[in-house]
């Protein structure tokens, strides 16, 4: 009888630390699928800014890259 009660606990904590252990993972994955939507977000963020980067440097420097070009003196 004192078996069965111990078997009882034991079960009963084994439950108790697997529903633990599946909040855990649930909260785990909402970080990480709110993770990745702010990375997807500012990977977008940085390609247009360095879309425009790129235009303002063609139209400041010009088709060609300015630490190439030789000073007028030479």
């Amino acid at each position: 009888m004192e078996q069965n009660i111990e078997l009882i606990r034991r079960v009963d904590e084994l439950e108790t630390r697997l529903a633990f252990h599946e909040d855990t993972m649930a909260q785990l994955n909402d970080v990480i699928a709110q993770q990745d939507a702010e990375i997807r977000a500012l990977k977008a963020q940085f390609e247009e800014v360095l879309a425009r980067y790129q235009d303002i440097a063609l139209q400041v420097f010009g088709d060609g890259d300015a630490a190439d070009d030789k000073p007028p003196h030479y």
